[in-house]
């Protein structure tokens, strides 16, 4: 299944365009859901997809029903122990949502979508209304840093057998955790894997949407080193409420004139790498499909033609551009090695190119990792047991290294033209003899 998760800049029309998107696919032939957590005049408003159009359902997330409906089950399955300290019982109606349920709720509703709840419609196409950029980003990172702290500290692989855990509580001196504990961390550990796996998918992208102007240009050159940390791809940047080009007022053809000043750094910086695509101010706040239709229509959406098409710049089919396979492509990770020898499957999956070779005439690996628009005072790397701790300004992600890398130490690393290189010289005493 093909997955559009569409975010950007705060107050830019993300909401309108992820509709105007799904309704643009359905418009041509596929079967779309789209799941919001806003109202969308002229969609329906349930938690359940409820068909919209032709080829088009739609779904509210709603974080007040989800936490509600989670902490209610919750209080159900520990019911003995509180029967037992005699704690009063807590009425859905009496429930507030906390901060953070929001996210919680909308990882529940990826969930859903990953396992195939919602499969029996058939869809081919999933577009995901998504929280402003700088939230949606700690949204996205968070199945992966969940799993890892359970992982550290519930590692299955320590989880001591049922019959042996009094004697090993005695021993200890400490209560040993119980088995329903270990359960519980394996269910959710299972859970959030099917969320990172669809955002990890080759067919999952992101669309930003941004209204032209110094400030969305500043947003989204940030936002793009973090992008680029978290190996997420941009299919297209929708500059969204573009106003016509010429106007005899001076006031409104100044702000013409900056959006058009904006746009065409966009063009400079994203393309080819992601399509660009001009929505057009309607003169109104669009409400309903007939106005998500004419977005569409007046959308001109440039792409890169790929190899063996001739290449170039050409024309696409407005919103619906680059939601086809030809659209995807997510690679997993964006690190590869640079290593003469190809290490023999050491590092499955890893792109090979010439590096230097140490003083020594030993072998020197290189992982490397575009960081656009990331600069050397903002970087930080840290190398800890297995993992690579990496901050690049206001994003942070740890990124546990591959097998062969593991008996490799650090040798140097450096920021040049947008890529990091962490160099690796292997450890004599761990690194595989050949001979």
């Amino acid at each position: 299944m093909r997955t559009v998760l569409v975010t950007g800049t705060g107050g830019a029309g993300r909401t309108t365009v992820a509709a105007a998107t799904a309704l643009a696919a359905a418009r041509r032939g596929r079967r779309a859901l789209l799941l919001s957590a806003d109202a969308i005049p002229g969609f329906p408003e349930g938690t359940e997809p409820a068909e919209v159009t032709d080829g088009l359902w739609s779904a509210r997330i709603d974080s007040g029903e989800h936490f509600r409906g989670e902490l209610l089950a919750l209080q159900e399955r520990a019911s003995g122990v509180l029967d037992l300290l005699g704690g009063n019982r807590l009425d859905g109606e009496e429930l507030t949502e906390l901060p953070g349920s929001a996210e919680l709720a909308l990882l529940h509703t990826l969930r859903r979508a990953a396992e195939g709840d919602w499969s029996q419609g058939g869809h081919d196409l999933l577009v995901v209304d998504l929280p402003p950029l700088r939230e949606a980003l700690a949204v996205l990172a968070l199945p992966e840093q969940l799993r890892r702290y359970l992982r550290r500290l519930l590692p299955q692989e320590r989880q001591a057998a049922r019959a042996l855990r009094p004697m090993l509580a005695q021993l200890a001196g400490v209560p040993m955790p119980a088995q329903w504990l270990y359960e519980a961390a394996a269910r959710k550990d299972a859970e959030l894997a099917a969320v990172q796996a669809l955002i990890e998918d080759r067919g999952t992208t992101l669309r930003l949407v941004a209204e032209p102007g110094p400030a969305a240009e500043d947003a989204l050159r940030t936002a793009r080193t973090g992008l680029a940390l978290h190996g997420l791809r941009v299919d297209t940047l929708v500059a969204n409420r573009v106003l016509p080009r010429h106007s005899g007022d001076p006031w409104f053809a100044a702000l013409a004139a900056q959006q058009e000043k904006t746009v065409g750094h966009w063009y400079e910086e994203w393309v080819p790498a992601a399509a660009l695509c001009e929505v057009p101010h309607l003169g109104r706040d669009p409400r309903g499909p007939d106005d998500l239709t004419l977005l569409d229509t007046g959308a001109g959406c440039t792409v890169f033609g790929e190899a063996g098409t001739g290449g170039g710049l050409f024309e696409g089919d407005g919103l619906a551009a680059e939601l086809d396979d030809r659209g995807s492509g997510r690679a997993g990770d964006p690190w590869w090695i640079e290593d003469p020898d190809a290490l023999d499957g050491l590092l499955p999956g890893a792109r090979t190119a010439a590096a230097p070779r140490s003083g020594d005439g030993g072998p020197v690996l290189v992982w490397c990792l575009p960081l656009p628009g990331a600069a050397k005072k903002d970087l930080q790397l840290v190398r800890r047991g297995n993992e690579l701790l990496l901050t690049v300004g206001p994003f942070h992600r740890i990124v546990p290294l591959e097998s062969g890398l593991r008996r490799c130490t650090v040798s140097g690393a450096a920021l040049t033209d947008g890529v990091l290189r962490v160099r690796f010289t292997p450890d004599p005493g761990l690194w595989p003899r050949t001979s």
